[in-house]
């Protein structure tokens, strides 16, 4: 059973009680990332995730990481363009603990500025650590020219100059700008009761702020381009993307099969063609991103610089393909139930079920039955699907970055070809 309750504060408190299960997940979502900064700012969302790992005004950071570890359980927290999210999975009986703690960083964390110096350092690491590993920090650099002079393109991690120039004063106002509880979902799956859940989080999140208007961006714009950055590597990672349907877009459903068939599983066109008919890559699949204004999907893969116009070009064809013959009645067939069980696959997991609790509340403002979901998939046609490719593929639109042993007039030169 799924129940939802406002409190004073604007807190939405939503719950699902799974009694065949001994865990509990729990998740504070913020409607905030990198997508609510600036040039200027840039990095603010994630480096404040971290620092609410960092010390209360009850616990130290020592105090915070014991407190799961000594029940058993577990606790993270990331940060994504639109989305902020701490959680923590516990055993049931340890669930006054969970809500406490989560209520306590979120609410009563210190800002301390020695730990924000020595918090710089981590995060600096990471992004070091995030650059020296091509096949994730190609879709950063690919973001960033597909959504040129738009905060979709801006790198949740920030920058360095950014990092190394934030201040307390500028976390804190972040903080009060955006964790405010019109801005926040608090999502909980597993074995437990609603009311009791409820007015645990009424306890914990008393002294949260209500306050706060929705802050306002421009609508995302794509800026297609080449793009290519030369780098001393073993093989090029590329992205090869384009527009597609937003998180709450209509068309989404059609955008998953589209997906599914053309790079979204070891069965699937690209997989088969790239890698198991000509043996060019080892990894090449594509992917989906759907935010809540626009979507963006891609196809990555990893090549040798000799291979680097072939495997384009058989990328290209098959988008081309795409647009101009509908799928077959078994692949259609074939992509629903892949993605069919896959959600349904998932929903023995709490975590998932939170998560999708959360950005159901955010998203539509409503839970979304699961037959609603599986109802919108079957409903997908294979004209459907051709008239959304016709959209996504436009010449115009697909944006390509590289990187690796690949100049950008290379790169130019090898998709003019094709």
């Amino acid at each position: 059973m799924i129940e939802t309750v406002t409190l004073a504060s604007g807190l939405r408190v939503v719950t699902e009680e799974l009694d065949h299960v001994r865990s509990v997940s729990i998740g504070i979502w913020v409607k905030a990332g990198s997508c609510c900064e600036s040039e200027e700012t840039n990095g603010t969302a994630h480096f404040l995730e971290h620092m609410l790992f960092k010390g209360t005004e009850r616990r130290s950071a020592f105090d915070i990481a014991s407190a799961i570890d000594s029940v058993g359980g577990v606790m993270n927290a990331y940060t994504g363009k639109e989305l902020t999210s701490f959680f923590v999975k516990v055993p049931d009986y340890h669930l006054p603990t969970a809500v406490d703690l989560l209520g306590d960083i979120f609410l009563h964390s210190r800002f301390d500025p020695a730990e924000m110096e020595k918090e710089k350092q981590v995060i600096l690491q990471e992004i070091s650590m995030l650059e020296d590993a091509p096949d994730d920090y190609i879709h950063d650099l690919f973001e960033a020219a597909f959504w040129d002079g738009h905060c979709l393109g801006l790198p949740v991690l920030g920058r360095r100059h950014n990092i190394e120039a934030l201040t307390r004063e500028g976390l804190v106002s972040f903080f009060r700008r955006h964790y405010h509880g019109a801005n926040t979902v608090l999502a909980a799956a597993g074995r437990l009761r609603h009311e009791t859940f409820a007015a645990l989080a009424q306890e914990a999140f008393a002294s949260l702020n209500g306050g706060g208007a929705e802050v306002k961006r421009e609508a995302a714009r794509p800026a297609p381009r080449v793009r290519a950055l030369e780098k001393d590597l073993e093989q090029i990672h590329m992205i090869v993307g384009t527009l597609a349907p937003s998180a709450v877009d209509e068309d989404r459903y059609a955008g998953f099969v589209l997906n599914s068939v053309l790079g979204g599983s070891m069965s699937s066109r690209l997989f088969q063609e790239i890698r198991e008919r000509r043996g060019l890559a080892y990894d090449v699949h594509s992917f989906i991103v759907p935010y809540l204004e626009a979507g963006l999907f891609g196809v990555y893969v990893g090549v040798g610089r000799g291979q680097c116009r072939e495997v384009l070009g058989l990328i290209l064809d098959e988008m081309r393909r795409m647009t101009h013959e509908p799928l077959g009645e078994r692949e259609l067939a074939a992509a629903k139930e892949l993605i069919k069980g896959h959600l349904l696959l998932g929903m023995e997991s709490t975590d998932n079920r939170m998560t999708r609790l959360a950005k159901n509340e955010i998203c539509f403002g409503r839970q979304v039955p699961t037959e609603e979901v599986i109802a919108g998939i079957d409903a997908v046609t294979a004209d459907g699907v051709r008239d959304l490719a016709a959209r996504m593929f436009d010449p115009g639109v697909i944006s390509v970055s590289a990187l690796g042993p690949v100049t950008e007039q290379e790169l130019t030169l090898h998709i003019l070809s094709v």
